[in-house]
């Protein structure tokens, strides 16, 4: 399994999209952040003069709806196309750690792609009036939220690969999914149509628990959510792997 995960990086990084995804990331929350000027209702922290850096986990989750789906477009979409997913399939491996080596590398490069933010933490640590007026503790809360939303978006965009064998098809159903867990359950939740069932409908969607952890509040209920929804995509795409042996 490591050495498939190994693979699978080296795959990422001997290609564009890693080197891309990353710096598409950081070029994007750096423009809104820093760049775009706010006048004081935007996202800009140099115009908003607050010491914190929560515009980047607001714009963050956005950015991810399309750049993770990139990511994981080609993470089996790509073994069809090229005719090598019966011999991957063949390898002294379970169809479970093949899936979990798969979203094991793509979650890498997600991580990745968040330590140069780390930037953005001191840079308004240093700029605080006084230096070091900064919620450090709401602030990793955001961050741990972040993981577990790119976690969750990296799972079904894992899922929608082992489903489609054309890679745009596959980013397209990927972030389709990633926003309907996204947002589109709080959507249904606003529209008035479920009644008393509104708040259950709405705790389904992925930024109803973000949002929890965003304020720095460890719930278990947040955590299991996420735990829950990366293991049941992970599983969709183990059966779907196991669909072609019957």
């Amino acid at each position: 399994m490591f050495t498939l995960y190994l693979k699978e990086i080296r795959s990422f990084l001997s290609s564009l999209i890693g080197y891309m995804a990353i710096c598409v990331f950081i070029t994007l929350i750096s423009v809104f952040m820093w760049i775009i000027p706010s006048d004081g209702g935007g996202y800009n922290i140099l115009d908003n003069g607050f010491a914190n850096i929560d515009p980047l986990f607001f714009i963050a989750p956005w950015v991810y709806l399309f750049l993770i789906p990139a990511i994981t477009m080609r993470s089996f979409s790509e073994e069809k196309k090229n005719g090598t997913i019966e011999l991957l399939l063949t390898r002294p491996l379970t169809d479970l750690q093949i899936v979990m080596a798969k979203y094991f590398a793509a979650f890498s490069l997600v991580i990745v792609s968040l330590l140069p933010t780390l930037v953005y933490y001191y840079s308004v640590h240093s700029l605080g009036a006084p230096k070091g007026n900064l919620d450090t503790g709401g602030m990793w809360g955001s961050y741990l939220g972040l993981l577990f939303l790119g976690a969750g978006f990296v799972s079904i965009g894992v899922f929608a690969s082992s489903i489609a064998e054309n890679q745009v098809i596959a980013f397209i159903i990927a972030m389709l999914l990633c926003f309907f867990f996204y947002v589109g359950f709080e959507y249904l939740a606003d529209s008035g149509l479920f009644g008393r069932s509104a708040a259950l409908l709405k705790s389904m969607g992925i930024n109803d628990h973000y949002l929890s952890m965003s304020r720095g509040v460890m719930d278990t209920r947040d955590i299991l959510y996420f735990a829950s929804l990366i293991a049941l995509f992970n599983l969709f795409t183990k059966l779907v792997l196991e669909s072609r042996k019957w």
